[in-house]
C-alpha cells in the first residue's frame, strides 16, 4: 500500500466514524437510565444498560399510535405515488407529445418548491374540506411532493430500456399492456424500487406537514409525536425516551434499505442486455 492509498484509507475511516457517531450516541442514550442524563459525570456508555426506556415508550399510546400512523401513511402514499409515477414515466419516455420537456421541468420545479409556503394554505383548505388531522390530509401533500421526483427518477430508467424488447413481445402476440407488464416493468424494477425507497423515506421522515396538519394522535406521525414526549415526572429528562423511540423508528428504515438493496442489485443483473 503506497502512501497515497494509505492516507485515503485513513480519511475514509475518519469520515465513516464521524458519520456514525450521532447514531452511536443515539443508541447509547436509548439504553441509559434517566439518572445518567442528569449525572454530574457524563460519559458515552451507560453506567447500567436498561430496556426500561423501550418498555416505557411502548406503554405510551402517544408513541404506539404515532408508529401505526407513520407506517400506514408512508406505505399508502408510497404505493400510490409509485404506481402513478410508473405509468406517467412510461408515457413520458415512450410516447412523443407536445410539452413533454415542459412537463418534466414543471415536475422538477414542484419537487423543489418550499414546503413551508404551502402549510398555511393547506391548513385552511383541509379544515374547510374536513380532512384536517386525518391520514388523507397527510397522504395528499406527501404525494404532491413525492410524485414529481418519482416521475423524474423513473423516466430516466425507462429511457434506458431497449424498446426493441417491447416490440419483440408484441410481435410474439402480446398486447401493449402485456408487453408493459411482463417485459418493461421487470426490466425497470431497479428504478421502481429505488423510487419507492426515496418516496418512503420522504414520507417516513417528514416533520413539517405532520406537525402542522395534525392536532391529535389520530393522524400524527412519529417525527411530530417525538416533540410531545415527556419524562415520567416534571423533573425527569425525556431524552432517553426520545432516543429509544428514535432507535425504534430507525430500524424499519435500515431493514428497508437492506431488503431493497438486494432487489435493486438483482434487478440490475437480471435486466442486463448483452450486446
Amino acid at each position: 500500500m503506497n502512501s497515497s492509498t494509505k492516507w485515503w484509507t485513513i480519511a475514509g475511516i475518519v469520515i465513516v466514524i464521524y458519520s456514525f457517531f450521532p447514531l452511536a450516541w443515539m443508541i447509547s442514550l436509548a439504553f441509559k437510565p434517566p439518572s445518567d442524563i442528569v449525572s454530574g459525570n457524563p460519559q458515552f456508555l451507560p453506567t447500567a444498560w436498561t430496556l426500561d426506556n423501550f418498555a416505557t415508550i411502548f406503554s405510551d399510546s402517544l408513541f404506539t399510535r404515532a408508529l401505526l400512523n407513520s407506517i400506514g401513511i408512508a406505505v399508502i402514499a408510497t404505493l400510490i405515488s409509485v404506481v402513478i409515477a410508473m405509468f406517467a414515466a412510461y408515457a413520458i419516455a415512450r410516447l412523443e407529445f407536445r410539452g413533454k420537456k415542459v412537463l418534466l421541468s414543471l415536475a422538477l420545479g414542484i419537487a423543489m418548491f418550499p414546503q413551508a409556503a404551502l402549510v398555511g394554505p393547506l391548513f385552511n383548505m383541509w379544515r374547510g374540506l374536513g380532512i384536517y388531522d386525518t391520514w388523507l390530509g397527510l397522504i395528499i401533500p406527501y404525494m404532491t411532493f413525492a410524485l414529481p421526483l418519482s416521475i423524474w427518477t423513473m423516466s430516466a430508467f425507462f429511457r434506458q430500456i431497449p424498446w426493441e424488447m417491447e416490440h419483440a413481445a408484441q410481435v410474439d402476440g402480446a398486447t401493449q399492456w402485456q408487453a408493459f407488464r411482463k417485459v418493461i416493468v421487470p426490466l425497470a424494477a431497479p428504478g421502481v424500487f429505488t423510487t419507492a425507497i426515496l418516496t418512503f423515506f420522504f414520507c417516513w421522515n417528514d416533520f413539517l406537514f405532520s406537525i402542522s396538519l395534525t392536532s391529535t394522535n389520530s393522524a400524527r406521525t412519529v417525527p411530530a409525536a417525538l416533540a410531545f414526549f415527556q419524562g415520567a415526572s416534571y423533573f425527569e429528562s425525556a431524552v432517553p425516551y426520545i432516543m429509544a423511540a428514535s432507535v425504534i423508528v430507525t430500524i424499519p428504515v435500515v431493514i428497508l434499505v437492506l431488503i431493497f438493496q438486494r432487489r435493486i442489485v438483482a434487478g440490475l443483473t437480471s435486466g442486463a442486455v448483452k450486446g
